[in-house]
């Protein structure tokens, strides 16, 4: 694995970072065109993140573009607390701008009856721009992904779980935008038994001025013939804030719509860009 990594890297490390932003410029930003001829990538707006939402960005970063995104969730659901550690997901840019190579992996610690605390599996996957905006047409792109059994037993899937994410996202004005996601993957219950799910997601977002923007956003989680889990619907909401071109903040809170989602969530962020 280590040497496939060194593989996949060693290109950004070799490559000045002047010819990258070249040759990002020049190059198609997406595989396909709703018109049939697809334009140019040209130069890096602000860092769009995947976080905080839970609807992910429908754009790749781009040709030799680093991002990492960061994060610390609590959620409470029935008497019991949650956090989640530095949720890393780093964004890696490879081989063209439509295509991107994405890692996360996350420490968890759960406090109720018990205590428990460890690693969830790491997640694996592939971010692939499909289109770009054209009128009423949407910006597409979709994610293969998958989690490795790699996790502490208390957050381990022990076993391989697969799946797809496909993006979409419109900018309505300058100031508004609207967008979602419809997940297809497999996921365990508690006893570890195998199950499929799907998930919905839509978020509208405004931009207040030029560093600070808002969100508001449902998805749902709907198992597929799972005796013992439940559809979940949630709604929340946040605010994010450019440092930089390259560096952004979050806040978000959210709050379960069913009797058997988590009662609420909070939590902050932070993201990085290197191009």
């Amino acid at each position: 694995m280590n040497r496939v990594f060194l593989l996949l890297y060693l290109p950004i490390f070799l490559v000045p970072g002047d010819c990258w932003g070249q040759c990002r410029s020049c190059l198609p930003a997406t595989i396909f065109s709703w018109s049939g001829e697809r334009s140019p990538l040209g130069e890096l707006d602000s860092i769009a993140t995947d976080r905080p939402d839970f609807t992910e960005a429908s754009s790749t970063v781009g040709l030799g573009v680093t991002q990492l995104e960061m994060g610390y969730t609590f959620a409470s659901a029935s008497g019991a607390a949650s956090h989640s550690w530095g949720e890393p997901l780093l964004r890696q840019g490879l081989f063209a701008n439509w295509f991107e190579l994405r890692f996360a992996a996350a420490p968890v610690s759960v406090f109720g009856t018990g205590s428990e605390s460890g690693f969830e599996d790491i997640y694996v996957g592939l971010k692939l721009a499909l289109t770009q905006q054209a009128g009423i047409l949407p910006e597409v792109a979709i994610v293969p992904q998958m989690t490795i059994p790699t996790g502490g037993s208390a957050f381990s899937a022990d076993r391989t779980l697969g799946g797809a994410n496909l993006l979409y996202g419109w900018d309505i004005t300058d100031e508004f935008s609207f967008g979602g996601s419809t997940q297809f993957n497999q996921s365990v219950d508690d006893a570890l038994i195998p199950y499929d799910e799907w998930a919905q997601s839509l978020t509208v977002g405004r931009s207040l001025t030029e560093e600070l923007a808002s969100y508001l956003e449902w998805y749902a989680i709907v198992p597929v013939d799972s005796a013992g889990v439940q559809t979940n619907h949630y709604l929340n909401g946040g605010f994010t804030y450019l440092l930089s071109a390259d560096v952004q903040l979050d806040i978000r809170a959210g709050q379960g719509l069913s009797s058997t989602s988590d009662d609420y969530f909070v939590g902050a962020g932070v993201s990085f860009r290197h191009k």
